[in-house]
């Protein structure tokens, strides 16, 4: 389930630090983030789909480390990405 390139170049130009920036924590996060919404829909439909879950669950234990990572290095950061996404984080 990738994404389509037209997406993801729109999360990177709206998360980036700068114009050359694709790895930055914040990308990683909204990235996975939107596969993330993505995979949970497909899963709606496809309840048997039992690698799928895996994958999802991989991407959540990601993006969770990667807001951890976040968290410790720059709050401020931390804070807007998450209020900007809508996710839920401790």
């Amino acid at each position: 389930m990738a994404l389509d390139l037209d997406i993801k170049q729109n999360i990177v130009s709206q998360f980036q630090r700068d114009e050359n920036d694709t790895g930055s924590p914040e990308v990683q996060i909204a990235i996975l983030s939107e596969q993330i919404k993505v995979l949970t829909e497909h899963l709606k439909t496809n309840h048997k789909d039992h690698s799928s879950r895996l994958g999802l669950l991989k991407m959540v234990g990601k993006r969770k480390r990667l807001l951890k990572y976040l968290r410790a290095k720059n709050y401020e950061k931390f804070t807007s990405i998450v209020s900007q996404l809508g996710i839920r984080a401790k």
